[in-house]
């Protein structure tokens, strides 16, 4: 899988929920870019799930199915929070 630039992750991250930009957006913009390349590859594969699983996942609903997304979406968080 090709890594993507980050203007097309920044685009990517704009979303049709409030909930979900404002976890993605202040994420790449202060951490994408020190990931590891298959961190990156990791997060563009869960910018690629539908909105609805992903804030199922993000507000603790469900359980991400993919140990790595999964893992991806608690990085995420842990970032998110003051």
């Amino acid at each position: 899988m090709e890594l993507m630039n980050i203007a097309r992750v920044r685009w990517a991250c704009r979303r049709g929920m409030l909930e979900l930009d404002v976890l993605f957006q202040p994420f790449v913009e202060a951490h994408y870019e020190a990931l590891a390349d298959a961190d990156k590859q990791t997060f563009i594969r869960l910018l690629e799930c539908e909105d609805p699983e992903l804030f199922a996942w993000f507000m603790g609903h469900e359980q991400c199915p993919d140990p790595q997304l999964a893992a991806m979406v608690v990085k995420v968080r842990g970032r998110a929070e003051p």
